[in-house]
Parts: C-alpha cells; sequence; structure tokens
C-alpha cells in the first residue's frame, strides 16, 4: 500500500504547525499556489520534491521521516525514575510539560528565563529519560502518551497532591474562564458508576481538546488547570459526630 498519502498529511500538519500556507510554500518552490494544493490532493510528491518541501521546513529528510513515523507505543506511565527526577528539577519539570502541549524550543526560551544552552540540555534529559526524541534544530518528537498517569503514591502524585492541588484550590477562581463546583451526596452504586462513566468521558474529551489545540499559536491559548475528583467522603467534622 501506497505511503504517499500518509507522507502528505505528515507535511500538511507540519507546514500548518509552522505557519506556512501553500501560497508560501508555492514560492518557495517556485509552483503556482493551485500546483501545490494538487499535489497534495493528488498525493503526486515525488522524492526530489519532498526534499524540497523538508528544507522550507528546515528538516532533512531523515528528520522528517523521524517526526512522520507514527508513535506505536506511546509512553503512558513513567518509572519511579523518571518522576523522580522531574519532580527534583522544577525547571526539567516546566520544559516537559511544555513540550507535552506542543510548545517549540523557541517559544520556551521566550517565554521563560531559560537560556539557549540551558534549554537544549533539558532537552537533552528528556531524550535520556525517554520522553522525547531529540532531533536537530532543536526539533522534537513526543514519546509520552496525553492521557499520562502517575504511579499511585509515587513522586509526581505526592508532587501534585501536597503542592500543584492546595495551591489550586486556594485561588479567587473569579476570573471569567474560571468554574468551582463542590457538592456531597449520597449514590447508588448505579449513580456512582454513572458519574465515573461521566467523568472519565470528560477527560477523555479534554485531553482531545488539547492535543487538538497544540496546533495553535501560543497568543490563541490560554494556561488552564481543571480538577476532577470524586471518592468516597466524609468531612472530619461530621465523621466525629456518628455514633
Amino acid at each position: 500500500m501506497s505511503q504517499i498519502p500518509k507522507i502528505c498529511d505528515a507535511l500538511k500538519t507540519l507546514l500548518r504547525e509552522r505557519g506556512i500556507t501553500y501560497r508560501d510554500l508555492a514560492a518557495s518552490l517556485d509552483m503556482s499556489e493551485a500546483n501545490v494544493k494538487r499535489m497534495f490532493s493528488q498525493h503526486s510528491l515525488s522524492l526530489a520534491r519532498l526534499e524540497e518541501i523538508c528544507r522550507v521546513l528546515h528538516l532533512s529528510l531523515h528528520d522528517f521521516f523521524a517526526l512522520a513515523e507514527p508513535v506505536n507505543s506511546e509512553i503512558t506511565q513513567l518509572s519511579q525514575e523518571q518522576e523522580q527526577q522531574l519532580v527534583d528539577n522544577p525547571t526539567l519539570c516546566l520544559v516537559a510539560v511544555c513540550v507535552r502541549d506542543g510548545w517549540s524550543y523557541e517559544e520556551i526560551i521566550e517565554h521563560y528565563r531559560i537560556s539557549e544552552h540551558e534549554c537544549v540540555q533539558l532537552l537533552a534529559q528528556l531524550d535520556r529519560l525517554k520522553l522525547l526524541q531529540l532531533l536537530p534544530g532543536n526539533k522534537y518528537k513526543v514519546l509520552i502518551s496525553r492521557n499520562l498517569r502517575w504511579i499511585p503514591g509515587g513522586p509526581l502524585e505526592r508532587f501534585i497532591t501536597e503542592d500543584v492541588i492546595s495551591k489550586f484550590l486556594q485561588g479567587s477562581f473569579t476570573e471569567e474562564e474560571s468554574f468551582r463546583f463542590y457538592l456531597r451526596g449520597s449514590y447508588s452504586q448505579a449513580s456512582i458508576h454513572h458519574l465515573q462513566r461521566r467523568l472519565e468521558q470528560l477527560t477523555a474529551e479534554a485531553e482531545e481538546l488539547n492535543r487538538v489545540d497544540t496546533k495553535l499559536p501560543l497568543s490563541q491559548r490560554t494556561h488552564i488547570g481543571i480538577l476532577m475528583a470524586m471518592r468516597p467522603w466524609e468531612l472530619s467534622q461530621f465523621q466525629k459526630l456518628r455514633r
């Protein structure tokens, strides 16, 4: 089966991520915009033309195929050592989060007090941790899944529970995009299972929206924290009054 359609799809994704339009590409290739559109729609792409497009993308053919190759076994859970290294180094953890959200090397050093040299070192460390595949030109391929799960009771879960969530809930929640909801109740097993399924569906939807929005420029995205939780629980003051 021909691989050209998949190659064309990968090229279109890379062009879109870099903000390169068909018109821009046509000018770089000395072609008409109509011929460029036809080339992609008909999947009429020679190896020489692919190399020219990669040159516009500032990629070698090797780099392009590394980016275009689908990830068959994304990491869905880190090891104890991987989690500990992220927790021990907040800057490394920050870069890992940016990488997962689709930030480029240039965007990281533009928005945070991280030097070019330090950022390269941190990306290399994430490469050694197998969280990404570092490519020439400080490009990378993410190896961790969007539905990454923490080790129960592990370093990341302790860090999230003791530091992140407590600070998150201490906020005022007065911004227009904010929403806070808490409701206690007594539910049947059927109702509990229904709520669990709905929360799982909402989690999956949030992860998919995040994946789609990584294609947008940072100026069109806002940092948002979403906390969803449910467990058997009663306020300690209430528990003290039980017979």
